[in-house]
């Protein structure tokens, strides 16, 4: 069985969960025998990780062949598309992020891009470039539909959804998409309307819909209108091994207690919360220290609001982490806050618990569906957040004893697990 699968992000060109996800779920197909040739929009080929066998294409890389020119009329047309090079641009970086992550790859944003002086922000607020790129991938969906030689077409979030519509309408092979987030969980009820659209438009035209939650699956039938027969959930996993074999990496720098927020601090993630809890775990605790690493467009406002509350001797702000960064931190930290407002799934919990790190949850994260030993909380009830910080903190056997048991329910999780559902999902189709 071969699968298309396009998808906005992959190692080592990440952002957050989507990255890790869709090279958890290619790799999984592969371990499943399925071949999987994965379509990326970026400037140049990455590094594979060794010991899978994934097919990397760098869309701007595709190239228009004779024999394609000589079999089909819409060649011209397709060529006289293709107008530049795919920067690798994703609606999942903020402003800051986004800047650091091409620059870090490709050099000074002036000089690889000097008509576009400015990035994109976060939370709905896309900016027209991000369109014109998708509407561009979309393009080289269209050639690879007609010219590679597949079975089922997979794509991954809505940016990838209209270059999955185009190999599908051209080649006549069913169509999976994979619903990572939705316009609702970046952006509340702000949404922006081109990408509610787009994602509708690709939900309507796909034969199956897979979700990486329950959570997910339900904004999907009544905010989008999708029949429920036409959705499968496959919940995510995280790469045991590899972080298993980095464990104790670094030696605990501080003696003080080190809560962790890590994630984009945008409104999905409820930076503010934790910010507002942390305030008042330092009013009964002295011997703790809190961290906000990741970056946003609500950044700005948490460090104002930290200096106003005067807790910034106590309160840490990292800006955007990466690679052995994030995992540093994982392992110098003693507790794990996810307090999202809205979390299709969360794979920053998993995570966490591979360091030995227990966890507080928020109980509208899909990764509370297969974690029912965790620590949950409302997002909203900042006083309960805060009192169970200081449990787990105070309480040494109770934070051991929550961490073990949900390490127990993970170890059944896998990608493998995962990709032999999504394979399952393909024969279905076929």
């Amino acid at each position: 069985m071969k699968v298309l699968m396009f998808g906005w992000e992959f190692p080592p060109f990440i952002s957050g969960g989507l990255g890790v996800a869709s090279h958890g779920i290619a790799s999984g197909l592969v371990n499943n025998g399925v071949e999987v040739t994965f379509v990326i929009p970026t400037k140049r080929k990455q590094e594979l990780v060794p010991d899978i066998n994934i097919r990397l294409l760098a869309a701007d890389e595709v190239a228009l062949s004779l024999a394609f020119a000589k079999t089909t009329k819409e060649y011209e047309e397709i060529k006289s598309q293709i107008d530049q090079k795919l920067l690798p641009l994703s609606p999942y970086y903020t402003s800051i992020s986004q800047r650091e992550m091409i620059e870090h790859f490709f050099g000074k944003v002036e000089q690889i891009w000097p008509e576009k002086r400015t990035v994109l922000d976060f939370a709905g607020n896309y900016g027209q470039d991000i369109f014109l790129e998708v509407g561009k991938y979309s393009i080289i969906g269209k050639y690879l539909g007609a010219t590679e030689d597949f079975n089922v077409i997979h794509a991954h979030d809505w940016v990838a959804f209209p270059a999955g519509v185009e190999a599908k309408n051209i080649s006549g092979k069913p169509l999976v998409i994979h619903i990572h987030a939705t316009e609702f969980d970046r952006s509340g009820e702000n949404v922006n309307q081109y990408v509610y659209d787009t994602e509708r438009y690709g939900m309507e035209n796909a034969d199956r819909i897979i979700t990486v939650s329950y959570y997910t699956r339900n904004i999907i039938i009544n905010r989008y209108g999708i029949h429920p027969d036409k959705i499968e959930i496959v919940h995510n996993a995280v790469d045991k091994e590899t972080h298993l074999a980095r464990l104790g990496i670094v030696e605990r720098p501080l003696k003080e207690k080190i809560v962790l927020f890590l994630g984009r601090v945008t409104m999905q993630k409820g930076p503010d919360y934790f910010l507002e809890a942390a305030n008042l775990v330092l009013k009964r605790l002295k011997n703790v220290r809190f961290v906000m690493a990741g970056s946003g467009d609500m950044l700005p406002k948490m460090i104002n609001r930290a200096a106003e509350l005067k807790i910034t001797d106590k309160f840490h702000f990292t800006g955007f982490l990466r690679g052995l960064e994030v995992e540093r931190m994982y392992a110098v930290s003693d507790l794990y806050v996810m307090p999202s407002v809205s979390e299709p799934f969360g794979i920053s919990a998993f995570e966490a618990l591979l360091y030995d790190v227990p966890i507080i949850i928020s109980k509208r994260a899909g990764v509370a569906e297969v974690l029912g030993d965790a620590m949950m909380v409302d997002f909203w009830d900042v006083q309960k957040l805060a009192d169970r910080i200081i449990a787990l903190l105070s309480n040494e056997a109770l934070a051991l004893d929550m961490v073990k048991r949900c390490q127990a329910e993970i170890k059944a999780i896998s990608w493998n697990s995962a990709g032999g559902k999504i394979r399952d999902v393909y024969q279905s189709l076929l």
